[in-house]
């Protein structure tokens, strides 16, 4: 779950709602949202504990062409697209070092208006990152899981360190939390929080996984629950500590449009010589969400592949290897392309596209608790349908909103799910006919 989202999302918040109270409120809003998704979750885990998550569960539901589109989408926004977000953002940490990489730097533009694309030096670092990882994951995934135990091994402690050294000697002043920002933008409160929502739920992004292992715990309608709680708790008390350390070190209003936050925040809070050892910490922090998302992006396509739910080719391994080399190398170019994508459009769609499946999933529990048999979570029994009602809601909220006031960026989302649903049924004209 701590990815990305945490340490670039709050210069994108500032702008808009304009409040460090409304700032610091709408990550635990993100938080309820996860864990009520979550628990929702926990029931369809429990009941199909096999793999494959949304992809079972859309298809038991509503058919295979969702199904389908669940692996369609992961490529694209499931990995692809935060792939990018991460490589990007880790060179805007480096950014700190050497100005040039930052993405407000000096870059090539294409286009104009809302179609423009640039490539510059920040885009040039995120390629070559992508490719030396992409690289290494084609060469075999041990040598790949040790350089992720060593990248993720000192994440939760920078984290930590940054926090308590930040609240214990840090130069930061409480009376940032009484300054509001002035709101960019005349967007009514209430749409503008549903549209920063999309930042939220890309920062708290992996609290579904919990299904993946739910077959092999033992009474995980007990288990499940607890591990949930607990650790969206944890996330989000990390999460809220800090924001709480950003706007202490900096006043919102000069937090606008920041994507390194941390990198301003560790400035301001204990110079250029400390800041600049926080700052490579948290740019190798976001090289672990990087190198674990390579690593786990082609495997669910090669799983899906295997069940003839996703092209053939991505199930095609590497002889002497043993990789799923088309796949990598696939969503590599892919990922390549997504970095001239302008990163808070890139962020948005990836938290538009997410959020779509995840409520679709979560309302399949109303068509299965229809069934004969069905295995009902006891935490989520006392309080449904107001569970998963709420984070449909929400989600669907998020949806409407976002479709009108962010429609670019939204009806690009939208097509790449409709392209989706055209290639499954293109796909299964083809292997028709074949069969004739």
């Amino acid at each position: 779950m701590i990815g990305t989202g945490i340490f670039t999302a709050t210069g994108f918040l500032a702008g808009p709602l304009g409040s460090p109270s409304i700032v610091l409120s709408i990550w635990i809003v993100g938080a309820v949202c996860a864990l009520a998704g979550a628990l929702c979750y926990s029931e369809l885990g429990i009941n199909f504990p096999s793999s494959g998550g949304e992809y079972v569960y859309l298809t038991e539901a509503f058919g295979p062409t969702w199904g389908f589109m669940t692996g369609w989408v992961s490529f694209f926004a499931g990995f692809s697209a935060p792939i990018a977000a991460a490589a990007l953002a880790c060179a805007d940490y480096a950014g700190y070092f050497f100005p040039a990489l930052k993405q407000n730097g000096p870059a090539y533009v294409l286009g104009s208006g809302a179609f423009q694309i640039r490539f510059g030096w920040a885009q040039g670092l995120a390629c070559v990152l992508v490719a030396i990882f992409t690289a290494l994951n084609c060469f075999g995934l041990r040598r790949t899981a040790r350089i992720q135990n060593l990248l993720t091994g000192g994440k939760v402690f920078v984290i930590v360190a940054f926090i308590v050294a930040a609240l214990v000697a840090g130069n930061g002043n409480w009376h940032n939390f009484a300054e509001p920002a002035v709101r960019t933008g005349s967007t009514p409160l209430a749409a503008q929080y549903a549209i920063s929502l999309f930042f939220i739920y890309v920062s708290y992004s992996g609290w579904n996984a919990a299904t993946y292992v739910a077959e092999e715990l033992k009474q995980p309608s007990k288990t499940l629950p607890i591990a949930l709680a607990t650790g969206t708790a944890l996330v989000a008390t990390l999460y809220v500590a800090l924001n709480v350390v950003f706007i202490y070190s900096t006043p919102l209003e000069q937090t606008k449009g920041v994507v390194a936050i941390g990198a301003l925040a560790a400035s301001r809070l204990f110079g250029p010589g400390v800041a600049g050892a926080f700052s490579a910490a948290m740019a190798v922090s976001l090289l672990a969400t990087v190198n674990a998302m390579v690593t786990i992006g082609p495997r669910v396509y090669y799983a899906m592949a295997r069940n003839s739910a996703f092209f053939p080719a991505a199930a095609r391994v590497h002889p002497r290897w043993h990789t799923p080399v088309i796949a990598l190398v696939s969503q590599g170019v892919c990922t390549m392309l997504m970095t001239l994508t302008p990163f808070r459009d890139l962020l948005t769609y990836i938290g538009f596209t997410l959020n779509f499946f995840a409520v679709l999933s979560v309302a399949s529990l109303f068509v299965f608790r229809r069934r004969p048999g069905w295995q009902k979570l006891r935490v989520l029994d006392v309080a449904f349908p107001a569970i998963p009602v709420f984070f449909v809601v929400i989600g669907a909220w998020m949806t409407i909103v976002g479709l009108t006031l962010e429609p670019r960026v939204s009806l690009s989302a939208v097509a790449t799910i409709a392209t989706g649903a055209l290639a499954y049924h293109f796909r299964r004209r083809r292997r028709a006919a074949a069969a004739v």
